[in-house]
């Protein structure tokens, strides 16, 4: 390297962003529909908004107050409100989306080995102590794992979710 490295002022940055705010593209939806904790919605959904996905979560009394909590941009973002999670992933699969799942599992691949999506696509998300529940892993075409090297078995789901879908937006 020949220098440090130059820091752009925050007007240019925002200035090669994308012109206007994002609206259901219907490519990539962040799915953590079995939430433990409301903070990790509000995360979920401002990485939604950094890497132009939607959010897909259950219809619970509390889920809404902590999206407002959690929605630091202050403006709306895309999110599909459902009543019932395995329907909901049986009508994407049929209508051809890809369900990854961040999962441990036999058949898990690393997520160093996820391609980008390239059609619509679902990050299942599971519930941070339990997982995805055993009546749903039959729709789930990929499942993905983020290695550990310390003593924790996973992520929180916020982070882990994040990560994935970074990767499945061809970002990382």
């Amino acid at each position: 390297m020949t220098g440090s490295p130059r820091v752009s002022p925050r007007k240019e940055l925002v200035r090669r962003r994308r012109r206007r705010s994002h609206s259901c593209w219907g490519h990539l939806i962040a799915a953590p529909l079995w939430p433990k904790y409301g903070v990790n919605l509000g995360t979920l959904l401002r990485t939604c908004d950094a890497v132009g996905a939607c959010l897909a979560v259950p219809r619970r009394d509390w889920v809404p107050a902590a999206l407002d909590r959690g929605n630091t941009l202050r403006r709306p973002s895309c999110v599909h409100w459902l009543n019932n999670p395995r329907n909901w992933l049986l009508a994407e699969r049929a209508a051809g989306a890809r369900i990854v799942a961040v999962e441990l599992a036999d058949e898990s691949i690393r997520i160093g080995d996820l391609p980008a999506a390239r059609g619509r696509t679902v990050a299942l998300l599971g519930h941070e102590s339990l997982g995805i529940p055993d009546e749903v892993l039959d729709l789930v075409d990929t499942a993905v794992e983020i290695p550990m090297i310390g003593s924790g078995v996973s992520l929180n789901v916020a982070v882990a979710g994040s990560l994935v879908l970074y990767k499945l937006a061809g970002m990382l």
